[in-house]
């Protein structure tokens, strides 16, 4: 019973995770995600013999992924969550062309090497 008042007090984030780091693609940034805020006072804890952190919330591990904003505020509303929506920032990456590297700028000195 306490954790179901706990949970249902508890507010949810929904946000549009960024692209990895590690990948030049776009795969699965498209997705909308549920995710809980951290308890305060979970038991968090750290294993002294492995250094492994560990917490007493079992909603921590915990998200849903949706396919639009939309559905992720009705999913969100639909169970009685408190929630906000996490601004996304957009970066847009000009496109580059490697014909671009030997074309004529005048007034701009070019050093082409070739190993």
């Amino acid at each position: 019973m306490l954790y179901t008042e706990e949970l249902r007090n508890r507010p949810v984030r929904i946000f549009q995770p960024a692209r990895s780091t590690t990948q030049s693609g776009t795969g699965k940034s498209h997705r909308w995600r549920i995710d809980w805020e951290i308890l305060q006072g979970g038991g968090r804890w750290e294993n002294p013999l492995m250094g492994w952190a560990s917490s007493a919330d079992y909603m921590q591990g915990t998200r849903l992924s949706f396919r639009s904003k939309e559905d992720a505020i009705h999913f969100a509303e639909k169970q009685g969550w408190d929630y906000y929506i996490e601004a996304t920032e957009v970066k847009r990456v000009p496109p580059k062309n490697y014909a671009e590297n030997y074309v004529y700028k005048p007034n701009k000195l070019r050093i082409c090497r070739t190993k």
